[in-house]
Order: C-alpha cells, then sequence, then structure tokens
C-alpha cells in the first residue's frame, strides 16, 4: 500500500479516531484494514489484535517508525504553531534527532522544525532551534522566501553569515507567485542575467506554476524583465506578462490573432527554459487554444474581457488532435479549471467559494452552454492519476460531471479540485445539458 502522508498541522485527535476506527475496521476483516495491517502488522490477528497494535499500524502507513513517533510530531509542530517554546524544548532535549527529522515526517516540503517555522514565520523559535543545533538554515531560507516572510528570510540570512544568492535562488519564490520573496531576493544581489550573456529567471516555474495570481504572476515576469532578463517577442509572452501594449502592437500586425490557435511550444515556449511535453493538462487542455483559452487557464479576467472587447470569439474551439481530440471552447475551461481552487492557509487545496465570474463572462457573451468537444487529457504529475483518459462528444456540463466522477482511489484528483461547481450551477440554470 502507499505510504500516507500527513496533512501539514497534523491533529492527534484525530489520529487516535483513526487508529480506533482502523481497529474495528480491522476486527470486521475489512479488505483496506486487513491489507494494511498484512503490510505493517503481520503477525497480529483479527481476534488477537489491540488498539496499540492499531496505533502501531496506522503510524508506520503514515511512514513514522511508530506511534510514539507519529505523536510527537503532532505535539512539535503544535508547539511550532504556538510559539510554545517550553515545549520545544522538552521535546528536542528528550530526542535531539527531531532536530534533523521532517517535521511532519514524510513531508520532505516543510523540511526539518527550523524549516518548518520558516514556513510560518515564528522567528523565536528559529533562534531558539538554531541555538539547540538546527542546521537547515539554507533549506528554511528558501521555504521563508516562497512564503514571502521575508523578515524571517532576512533573519536566516544573517544566521548563514550573509551568504551570496545561488543562480537558481529565485525558483520557490516563482513558485509561489511570491513577489515579496522575489524582490527580497534582487536586494540580496541575486541575478536573473550574467556578464557572459547567461539567463537563469525560473520564467518557466512562474508560467507553469500551481498558483494562480494573475498580477504577482505579470509583476513577477517584469522584475526579472527590470533587472536584465529578455523575453521573445511574441504574443503569448506578451500575454504571460500582462503586457496589454505589446498584445496590441501584435494584433495591429496580426489582425488574425485573435482566431489563432497555439501549439504547447508556444504556450510554453523552450527559449525562456520551458520543457513543453512536461505540462500535462490540470484540467481542460490548452494546448491549441486561442488566447482567450489561455485567458480562462491563468485566471486572468481582465486579458479575458480585453480580449473579448476586440472581438476574440467566444465560441472557438481549440484545435483537434489526428484523433479527433479536441475541439472545446473557452466555457470548457471555465468549468474544469485549475483556477476553480485555492490553497489556503494550511496548504490544502479547497474549491473558491462561489466564483463563476468566468463561465458568467463568457455565457454573457452568447458561449454555446452545449457544444460539444472529444477531450483527451492526463493530470499533471504529482496528482496520484497517470491515466491518459478520454470523454467523447461531451458538453461543458457533462465534461465537468464525468471528470469529477472518473476518479482513482487513493488520487489527489478529485471534483473539489478542479470541477468549478458554482460554474456547473451557472451552467445549468442557463440551460446547460448534461
Amino acid at each position: 500500500m502507499p505510504v500516507r502522508r500527513l496533512p501539514v498541522r497534523p491533529d492527534l485527535t484525530q489520529l487516535r479516531h483513526q487508529a480506533r476506527d482502523l481497529l474495528r475496521a480491522f476486527r470486521r476483516s475489512e479488505p483496506e484494514a486487513l491489507a494494511l495491517f498484512a503490510e505493517w502488522q503481520p503477525a497480529v490477528t483479527p481476534d488477537t489484535a489491540k488498539l496499540a497494535d492499531a496505533q502501531h499500524a496506522l503510524a508506520r502507513s503514515y511512514g513514522a517508525a511508530s506511534w510514539n513517533r507519529m505523536r510527537e510530531s503532532c505535539e512539535l509542530i503544535d508547539a511550532i504553531w504556538e510559539d510554545d517554546a517550553e515545549t520545544l524544548r522538552r521535546l528536542v532535549s528528550a530526542n535531539p534527532a527531531l532536530l534533523h527529522e521532517n517535521a511532519g515526517i514524510g513531508n520532505r516540503n516543510w523540511g526539518p522544525p527550523l524549516s518548518y517555522a520558516a514556513n510560518i514565520g515564528r522567528d523565536d523559535i528559529i533562534r531558539l532551534l538554531h541555538a539547540l543545533g538546527a542546521r537547515d538554515h539554507e533549506f528554511a531560507m528558501d521555504r521563508a522566501v516562497l512564503q514571502s516572510r521575508v523578515s524571517t528570510a532576512a533573519l536566516l540570512h544573517e544566521m548563514l553569515g550573509r551568504p551570496a544568492p545561488p543562480d537558481d535562488a529565485f525558483g520557490g519564490a516563482a513558485y509561489t507567485l511570491s513577489v515579496p520573496g522575489t524582490e527580497f531576493l534582487f536586494r540580496l544581489g541575486a541575478r536573473v542575467r550574467f556578464e557572459d550573456g547567461r539567463q537563469s529567471a525560473p520564467v518557466e516555474t512562474a508560467i507553469g506554476s500551481d498558483s494562480r495570481n494573475p498580477a504577482a504572476k505579470r509583476r513577477i515576469l517584469e522584475l526579472y524583465a527590470e533587472h536584465g532578463y529578455e523575453y521573445p517577442d511574441t504574443p503569448v509572452m506578451a500575454f504571460h506578462r500582462g503586457r496589454f501594449d505589446l498584445l496590441e502592437r501584435h494584433l495591429g500586425q496580426d489582425p488574425g490573432l485573435l482566431a489563432r490557435r497555439f501549439a504547447i511550444e508556444e504556450i510554453f515556449p523552450p527559449a525562456v527554459g520551458c520543457r513543453p511535453l512536461a505540462y500535462q493538462c490540470m484540467g481542460t487542455p490548452v494546448d491549441g487554444g486561442t488566447l482567450l483559452h489561455l485567458a480562462v487557464y491563468w485566471d486572468e479576467l481582465d486579458m479575458a474581457e480585453w480580449l473579448l472587447e476586440r472581438g476574440a470569439d467566444v465560441n472557438a474551439r481549440a484545435a483537434l488532435d489526428g484523433d479527433g481530440f479536441g475541439g472545446h471552447t473557452p466555457l470548457f475551461n471555465a468549468v474544469v479549471s485549475q483556477a476553480g481552487f485555492w490553497m489556503n492557509y494550511r496548504k490544502a487545496w479547497t474549491q473558491r467559494p462561489e466564483d463563476a465570474r468566468f463561465a458568467e463572462l463568457l455565457l454573457d457573451h452568447r458561449a454555446d452552454p452545449n457544444a460539444r468537444a472529444s477531450i483527451r487529457m492526463r493530470l499533471g504529475e504529482g496528482h496520484g492519476d497517470p491515466r491518459l483518459r478520454e470523454f467523447r462528444d461531451v458538453t461543458p456540463l457533462a465534461w465537468a460531471r464525468r471528470f469529477g466522477a472518473d476518479t482513482l482511489p487513493g488520487s489527489k484528483h478529485s471534483e473539489t479540485l478542479f470541477v468549478n461547481r458554482a460554474a456547473v450551477r451557472l451552467l445549468a440554470a442557463r440551460g446547460g445539458r448534461a
């Protein structure tokens, strides 16, 4: 069975409930519980199992060596969140290895306690852990930067002895679209262009990020330009930068621009370091789409309005591949879209509240609620669902419902992540048929 992963802030009470539920399920010989015990507690049988056995099996399934180690993780993380220095000192004194192990056990992204504290800006805790012998200052500084914890990043930079930033310093801030983090790195002397002509700005990361914040994406790309980065002069790069002036010029040079369909290599251009084939779709495919498709995909409402004002076809169809897949209109992107969800303070994906603004904009401009298309797609890396899936002859409403229903057990993909339920309700009210 795959190892589970604790949430960013695990709840020990909830884990205790999980252990009791697991014990009851094992005693009833439920298949999933039997499989979990077979892997982590093979010598235990349903008629001899005790709560301690279920707790141990559960902890092992989360990657912990024991129930006590998982309990320590929960108490450690609570102490960091609550600025509880006394509890933290007690835990580390009893088990010094905690200083150097991932605070969340299998959660490598947030790192050991020092780095974990950097994620949420607990400077006093960082000073304590530093005094106790923590060593992950560089990773902690990276985490503080990508979380826009600039004062915390400055503290860690001092602890490190004020080193010059590495050439790849901007990656984390680009992924989270952190403008403050990017500005901080430039203040430290980080560069995106070097004397030998090399350019190292992580443009690919900024435009390929899971995050959706058009204003931040545009500002970061412009910060790179202000510090010497040179972009290819293409309509798609003007789109990514939010440079309406450059788009206006491109439109003047090419009156058919708004109807043009862009291949994935143009949308994620190798000239700025992109690897187009690495970008499997997040929701409705963007390959072969028009600028209006792109505006919906990247959650850029002002860009969509600008394009429609200049005559973009609200029912423009994406390009068809050799097997007849494609042909979807921007409305498909509005109902199944990465822009349909957001990340809360615990870094958990949740549905954006009642946001049907793109569907409403497109329908108000007479988008066909019952256009049909066949879509072939694969979720991007990291969602636990590697299948290449095909949805034939679907309307936007059918696309949303079938996409949400077709979920692999244990994957990160679900209706909550990609299907914009507010848009679905609006589409049904405006004549959409499944």
